[in-house]
């Protein structure tokens, strides 16, 4: 099919992108790589009569390390930080998670704030955010504001962005010695996004004692969640076999998990079990290496 008829801008910067937000109110939708938008405007499942194009707005991507976080704008592509040397040095999960994105089309072209404006419940971001406890940065008329990643998330495709705001950019703090990270899903086999994915980050001291866990889970449920469960149960353990299997049969609480046509409601809870377990064994691993 093919979308309804809209107008389409390419502001060249955001002052003026934010003015024809203001200006052109429910009547636009921005876009930004376009995979998720693009698709539902083909199934008239969104029909904005304006399209503003961020493609152009300098200032929105490129990935920069700052000493306590890698700041990463939202309109950086999930190849580029897939490949990006900061990255890989500094939060090597965050390219893993880019990687396993959808195929090369969409990783070049999808850009990671346009996944979290969105907020998919199956995308992969949402769970490395929430492990990393990462904080999005958003521009508006009044100026910019920071929003936690724990506010972000509100419901099926729903966030704390308001509206005449962009999301500017992505703030992910940088991982303390003696940590790991590790990121592990169920694709599903055509679109690749996550019937059940887990991130897991620890931090062990020098005794192998967990002193810092963070969980998410995406996938499941309608929206990416915390998995507080497992990682009250890691804090303050050593992280053997056994104390991460007992962490890991928490997974699924708390989450609001949706039958689907890729599975029940208990066999997406036991994904959520299993594919938590391996993320938190190998974030274990990379943490003592």
């Amino acid at each position: 099919m093919y979308p309804a008829a809209f107008d389409y801008h390419a502001p060249k910067n955001v002052k003026e992108a934010l003015g024809l937000l203001g200006k052109l109110k429910d009547d636009a939708k921005i876009l930004a790589g376009g995979h998720s938008l693009i698709p539902m405007m083909k199934l008239r499942l969104a029909q904005p009569k304006h399209l503003i194009d961020l493609g152009k707005v300098p200032g929105l991507s490129g990935i920069k390390a700052d000493g306590k976080a890698l700041a990463i704008g939202a309109m950086t592509t999930h190849w580029e930080i897939e490949s990006s040397s900061a990255v890989k040095s500094k939060l090597p999960v965050l390219a893993e998670v880019a990687s396993v994105i959808g195929d090369p089309a969409v990783r070049n072209k999808g850009t990671i704030g346009g996944s979290l404006a969105h907020a998919d419940p199956a995308a992969d971001w949402p769970a490395a955010m929430i492990a990393l406890g990462a904080e999005m940065v958003c521009e508006g008329p009044k100026g910019k504001r920071k929003v936690g990643v724990d506010q972000w998330f509100l419901g099926l495709m729903a966030t704390a962005l308001k509206e005449r705001e962009l999301l500017a950019q992505v703030r992910v703090p940088l991982l303390p010695a003696g940590s790991g990270a590790a990121y592990m899903k169920f694709p599903h086999p055509a679109s690749r996004f996550a019937v059940v994915g887990v991130c897991a980050a620890v931090t062990l001291d020098k005794q192998g004692v967990c002193t810092k866990a963070g969980v998410g889970v995406t996938g499941a449920g309608t929206k990416a969640v915390r998995a507080k469960g497992v990682e009250a149960a890691l804090v303050g353990k050593r992280l053997d076999p056994a104390a991460i299997e007992a962490a890991a049969q928490k997974a699924a609480d708390g989450v609001d998990v949706q039958a689907d046509l890729q599975g029940s409601v208990e066999y997406k809870s036991h994904l959520c079990r299993v594919f938590a377990k391996r993320a938190i064994t190998e974030a274990v691993k990379r943490a003592g290496a």
